[in-house]
């Protein structure tokens, strides 16, 4: 079903991703899709973007890191369909954007790892 949506409809938001995030996402009103598969994650953003949508779409890091087809294409083409990723509950925060990965060719990876701004801490 391919529904135009009006200019002043409602941002989607939903989260794809680990079960335990999923929990606090549900909570705050995102719609969730607690561990999908790809094939799922791919058909989402495929009916999001078929049915011109305008969505804020957080997934966790393992699926970002995944192959799947449209999330790339939404990441690429940008505008209606924003993407971020959230590292996993208990994991330190990794920096994997584009500009972190040309920030760590310039300066190596040590610099981008939390701790490591170059202030001298307070003794």
């Amino acid at each position: 079903m391919n529904i135009e949506h009006e200019p002043g409809a409602p941002t989607r938001m939903l989260f794809l991703g680990e079960d335990r995030l999923a929990d606090g996402f549900r909570l705050i009103g995102f719609e969730t899709y607690p561990n999908p598969d790809p094939v799922d994650v791919d058909r989402i953003l495929r009916d999001l973007q078929r049915g011109r949508e305008k969505a804020f779409v957080v997934v966790d890091e393992a699926v970002m890191s995944q192959d799947i087809p449209n999330l790339r294409r939404v990441r690429r083409e940008g505008g209606r369909i924003v993407v971020i990723a959230v590292p996993a509950l208990n994991a330190p925060p990794k920096l994997t954007s584009e500009v972190a990965a040309r920030l760590a060719a310039l300066f190596g990876s040590a610099t981008l790892q939390s701790g490591q701004t170059g202030e001298r801490e307070a003794s």
